[in-house]
């Protein structure tokens, strides 16, 4: 494939994936796309669930292997599109569509770097390309789910929009549901315990308190409350409230040990939905990340969580596409990102497997 076939077959490829429905757990016929895509090219592909393996020609278990993982998964559409959101329409140099840019700009981008390097026997390291289910739910389906099936993997770069840049470290995210408890009572007596103003008092203190320590790379961890739900009528005092917290971990903090500090301040039942996703990074020193600063790649720290941290080997984030675009109405990527970001991803890797 030359350079203009493969970034010409990855637009088409996504176009495809754009017209097909594929939210979290039902991804079965972007799947089966991705895998038909591969085996029209004579790719070494296979299929596990949802999640699509796809692995370079000379591959040889004695080398280290370099990981490109993107998920095909997406968010339902919100009420505000204006166009089909599973109809891929190109308009002034930009492609519209659901997962467009989240993240399908960024898996097509790999797919085309993956292709780029496959047919070589010179190469330093393996390529696996994993198309994975289940992103957008954290769901079990996915990624992790074939990890086992990988083998050794030396260093990842996951695919998601950041106009490029690399991600180096990336926030944790836990979710906590809480339950404030108070007692019944007639809202005209004196009577009872009012649960929604024990949960304020919580809630001040979510909204309050600072964590001592901060991340170099990623800042401070982050708290918002952004689901709250009381009481039955109005001249019932609640004996109970209801209210969720959203919390951006860092390095500096194990989402086990920020649970434990939270409990120790709230009064309120604090139930964690998950603790598994915690921040993640890689060493400023490590080789993929030096190459990027020598190429001019910008690096940061990331807010947004992604299937990084489930890896457990180092990893990178970044994609064509911007970040703020994801979950929005008449979300879409520019044919240009798509074509720089292959032309970025080719050229970092370029340095380090020759």
């Amino acid at each position: 494939m030359t350079n203009t076939s493969f970034v010409y077959e990855a637009i088409e490829l996504l176009k495809e994936l754009i017209s097909i429905e594929s939210f979290s757990t039902q991804e079965d016929k972007t799947a089966e796309a991705i895998r038909k895509f591969f085996t029209k090219h004579g790719v070494n592909v296979s299929r596990s669930g949802n999640n699509v393996i796809a692995r370079n020609a000379g591959f040889d278990p004695e080398k280290q292997t370099i990981l490109l993982n993107s998920h095909h998964d997406t968010v339902k559409p919100n009420a505000g599109w204006t166009l089909n959101p599973f109809q891929p329409t190109l308009k002034d140099g930009k492609l519209f569509g659901l997962g467009s840019n989240d993240a399908g700009g960024s898996l097509v981008s790999l797919i085309a770097t993956f292709m780029h390097f496959n047919s070589r026997n010179d190469l330093r390291y393996n390529f696996i390309l994993a198309a994975t289910a289940e992103e957008e739910n954290s769901g079990k389906g996915g990624v992790v789910s074939v990890l086992p099936e990988l083998g050794k993997i030396g260093f990842a770069i996951v695919g998601e929009p950041t106009e490029m840049k690399m991600a180096i470290a990336e926030k944790g995210l836990m979710v906590i549901d809480c339950i404030a408890k108070g007692k019944a009572g007639h809202a005209a007596r004196d009577v009872g315990e009012n649960a929604i103003s024990n949960a304020i008092k919580d809630i001040e203190w979510f909204h309050s308190y600072s964590f001592p320590k901060i991340s170099e790379t990623l800042g401070p961890v982050k708290m918002s409350v952004t689901i709250i739900n009381a009481g039955t009528q109005h001249n019932v005092i609640p004996d109970s409230c209801k209210f969720s917290v959203d919390i951006r971990s860092t390095d500096c903090y194990s989402n086990d040990e920020l649970l434990e500090i939270i409990c120790r301040h709230v009064k309120s039942e604090v139930n964690p939905r998950s603790t598994r996703l915690n921040a993640s990074g890689i060493d400023k020193n490590h080789l993929l990340v030096q190459t990027a600063r020598k190429l001019g790649i910008e690096t940061f720290g990331s807010a947004t969580s992604s299937d990084m941290p489930l890896l457990k080997v180092p990893a990178v984030k970044m994609g064509p596409g911007r970040s703020e675009r994801s979950h929005t109405a008449d979300e879409f990527i520019g044919l240009k990102e798509i074509e720089d970001g292959v032309k970025i991803y080719i050229g970092l890797l370029a340095q380090i497997v020759k």
